[in-house]
């Protein structure tokens, strides 16, 4: 069953590409959304070392444990009938704070390798990785929230479906749209966010995952 909307799609894509962005420009290149990126950092880590390699070698782990505890989770609350997306947010909006509070312990952010820094990347993976695991479970049929290359393919594809004569593929450009203009805008406003605000900047999701949470029918 579909659970999402326009709106919570738009909502979780500027949250996405906020957090992979504050999280690039604070920890070193991480990305902490779409890991995937981190392959092509450890490859160039090979050929040119740094001590920020350490840490995007870590969340591989991390994420990985995280979506196998989400999946857990999902199974439980749907097994005892309980409000599967809305628990899902809380399970995100928990370790969304548990990373603001563990940035902040670790302030000043200077060493890729100081193990406050570690700890705040893997718990920010963490975050990201229950997203990407209720979205694939859960948000199936709407648009990707995490990973805008698909999106962006798909939409292209639906634009020229549409120009052909389509009318089904105007509304699944809609549908497509939004979440990929959101995840820009939130990569934009994540970096000034970080430039100006530090690590405070992660409140801002904390604050649309109470809203999300609190807007959830199920």
């Amino acid at each position: 069953m579909e659970r999402g909307d326009i709106k919570q799609g738009a909502a979780l894509g500027f949250l996405a590409g906020y957090v992979d962005t504050l999280g690039f420009v604070g920890l070193f290149g991480l990305f902490t959304a779409h890991v995937t990126g981190n392959f092509v950092l450890i490859g160039r880590g090979l050929i040119e070392p740094s001590q920020t390699i350490a840490i995007k070698l870590m969340v591989f782990p991390v994420f990985i444990l995280f979506v196998a505890l989400a999946r857990l989770a999902i199974l439980r609350w749907e097994r005892n009938g309980g409000k599967v997306l809305r628990n899902s947010f809380l399970f995100q909006l928990f370790m969304m704070l548990a990373t603001v509070l563990c940035a902040w312990h670790a302030a000043p952010v200077v060493e890729a390798s100081a193990p406050l820094t570690l700890l705040t990347g893997m718990l920010c993976a963490g975050a990201m990785a229950v997203q990407n695991c209720y979205g694939k479970l859960l948000l199936g049929k709407t648009a990707a929230t995490t990973v805008m290359t698909g999106n962006v393919t798909t939409l292209v594809i639906e634009m020229v479906d549409s120009l052909r004569g389509d009318p089904e593929a105007i509304g699944r450009c809609k549908k497509l749209a939004w979440p990929v203009l959101a995840f820009a805008a939130g990569c934009m406003l994540g970096g000034v966010a970080f430039l100006y605000t530090g690590f405070h900047g992660l409140l801002l999701p904390c604050v649309l995952l109470v809203w999300l949470a609190f807007a959830a029918k199920d």
